[in-house]
């Protein structure tokens, strides 16, 4: 009983003034104003305009359903405003009638239907003596003209009461139409018209529409990206929940406050209408007669205040429900909200976990490489390896962690790699080959290479390029002064090529063509050639065979250093003879080498050719 006298005020105070009203006078004016009704009718309205932007806080089925139920409820509410609208202003229209007939209270329109009454009257008694002229009489040809004169005389007056009558009738309408009494009832009757007209029309597939939404957003996404998007959205539809019942509470408010004349004319009317079937009770004919016309008057007000106050406590009740729903659907959406910011915080938990231990293992491989490798160029490859995988290993597991589906990422992966690898075609075959460079037989900063044309040694090697300081490649191999940059993808290159001088090998070979005198001994001259060369290169003896026995080493063949011996080869053709020379040579002293062989290479060419037997020349 607590419950229901809480929830239902309005009814319970309606009921307890039907029963036990005291007997009190009926007030002059038992209704609400127009100003209040239109006040109200647009609260309600804009109050009701609100639930369409409800829709997008539907994301589950019980939402859809709730939203469903508060729909219906809104129209509900605005329905029994408009029936109470209407009621008030009915009684507006029925008291104004009456104040308009109380004594002294006469006005203009009053005053013109009252005369237009009168002239009606009097268009009644000309008609008639028009007509009691105009019937046959026997009489003389004298009385039979003085009856058509007289007709005629009449249907004059006839026509100006008729024309008077008109004028009058129009003005009484433009006065009616105009008069401060009926022109409040009847402009709040058109008002009530068009506020109906303007509400927006009930969708039909409301519910149909917002189930198929929220089944659409059930699907479940764990990404974290999503579960921040989503503990923001439930935030903002929480938001519009609360505005929505402090809204709905205003309007509720407003609607009880506006209950109480309504209430109070009802405790009136009830009180009257005891007091007037108690004096009838005793009394004669005409007081019954009497008291029955203000009895049927009050049972008329009743009826049409009920319908005021009826419509209140419905939509009281209503709104309370209303309010019952927002309650529910926001115990939900809280409901919804905790569990989306504890997986929230278990993902980032998750991630934070995962990335801690991959930082410490890169720092454990960090501390292994740099224990246990000593050789700083494959020290170096390590870490980069390293850094290469750890980095990789932290973008895929953000990736993965921040997205929801792993088609989706799936498929941005390779659009994103389709493009790269179009765009950057040059770069990423320069970083593949820059592995190749450092492999096993690769190069190292220090080494001498020729690339193509250039000759030089390598000062800087890049993830992408190398950088190469140039030697000239006459003289004792001296510094151009120039730095070249090759990109790493050289080493794919079929043209060019990319030479490289072996580690700890320094020594190189070079050769001489020289074409022979005609008519000498070739085979001798052959071997003297040989013999002088070999003269020359043994007194650079030590460093070659190190370097040899070093190049051997690499090449698994070693042979005590007979690898560096000079060699020397005859071509014969039909116009000449030539012998080709090779040499080996220390490179730090190339040129003086080369310089040495040249000359005794002249030397045994010409004793040949003069027939002296280049021993016997001695060393020049």
């Amino acid at each position: 009983m607590v419950t229901m006298a809480k929830r239902f005020p309005l009814l319970l105070t309606l009921a307890v003034c039907l029963g036990v009203a005291r007997a009190e006078p009926p007030p002059q004016l038992a209704v609400l104003g127009a100003q209040q009704i239109t006040d109200v009718l647009y609260e309600t309205v804009n109050w009701y305009r609100t639930i369409g932007s409800q829709r997008s806080t539907a994301g589950q089925a019980g939402d859809a359903l709730i939203l469903y139920a508060n729909r219906q409820i809104a129209a509900e509410v605005v329905h029994l405003a408009l029936d109470m609208a209407r009621a008030d202003a009915e009684l507006l229209s029925s008291q104004a009638s009456q104040a308009a007939g109380a004594p002294g209270m006469s006005s203009s329109a009053d005053q013109l239907n009252a005369q237009r009454a009168q002239l009606e009257a009097q268009a009644k008694q000309i008609q008639s003596a028009l007509q009691a002229a105009r019937s046959p009489a026997d009489s003389s040809s004298a009385q039979r003209r003085y009856q058509s004169a007289k007709a005629s005389e009449l249907e004059g007056e006839l026509a100006v009461i008729n024309a008077r009558s008109n004028l009058i009738a129009a003005m009484a309408q433009f006065v009616n139409g105009t008069d401060s009494k009926n022109s409040g009832a009847n402009a709040l009757k058109e008002h009530i018209a068009a506020i109906e007209a303007s509400l927006p029309k009930q969708d039909s597939g409301t519910l149909s529409a917002a189930t198929s939404l929220a089944a659409t957003a059930t699907v479940r996404r764990l990404g974290i990206w999503d579960l921040a998007a989503n503990a923001l959205n439930l935030g903002s539809r929480l938001g519009a929940i609360d505005a929505m019942d402090q809204s709905t509470a205003h309007l509720e408010t407003q609607l009880q406050n506006l209950s109480v004349t309504p209430v109070a004319a009802i405790k009136a009317l009830t009180a009257r209408s005891d007091a007037l079937a108690g004096e009838a009770a005793h009394a004669d004919s005409a007081t019954i007669k009497s008291a029955r016309a203000q009895l049927d008057k009050v049972a008329w007000q009743f009826r049409q205040t009920s319908a005021i106050v009826l419509p209140l406590g419905q939509a009281h009740v209503l709104l309370e429900q209303y309010r019952h729903n927002l309650g529910n659907w926001r115990a939900i959406l809280r409901e919804q909200e905790r569990s989306t910011l504890s997986a929230l915080a278990v993902r980032l938990g998750i991630l934070a976990l995962v990335l801690a231990a991959l930082f410490a293992g890169a720092e454990l491989w960090r501390r292994a490489v740099l224990r246990f490798e000593h050789e700083s160029r494959r020290r170096h490859q390590w870490l980069l390896v390293r850094r290469v995988t750890l980095w990789t290993a932290v973008v895929l597991i953000i990736g993965f962690t921040f997205v929801t589906e792993i088609s989706s990422i799936a498929t941005f992966a390779g659009l994103i790699t389709a493009g790269l690898a179009v765009a950057m075609q040059s770069v990423l075959v320069s970083v593949v080959g820059y592995f190749f460079l450092i492999g096993k037989y690769g190069i190292r900063v220090g080494d001498r290479v020729q690339i193509g044309a250039v000759l030089g040694e390598v000062v800087e090697l890049g993830l992408v390029r190398m950088h190469i300081m140039e030697l000239a490649p006459e003289g004792n191999y001296a510094p151009t002064g120039r730095i070249v940059a090759f990109a790493n993808s050289v080493v794919f290159q079929a043209s060019g090529g990319l030479f490289r001088q072996i580690p700890g090998v320094n020594f190189a070979w070079h050769d001489l063509k020289l074409v022979l005198p005609p008519g000498i001994d070739y085979a001798a001259t052959k071997e003297s050639l040989r013999v002088a060369v070999a003269g020359v290169v043994q007194e650079y003896q030590v460093q070659m065979v190190h370097a040899a026995g070093q190049l051997q080493d690499v090449l698994t063949a070693r042979d005590g250093g007979k690898a560096a011996t000079p060699r020397v080869q005859l071509h014969f053709s039909a116009s000449e003879v030539q012998a080709h020379v090779w040499y080996p040579v220390y490179l730090p002293r190339a040129a003086e080498i080369d310089e040495r062989v040249s000359r005794e290479l002249w030397r045994v060419i010409g004793a040949h050719e003069d027939g002296v037997d280049p021993k016997r020349l001695g060393k020049g």
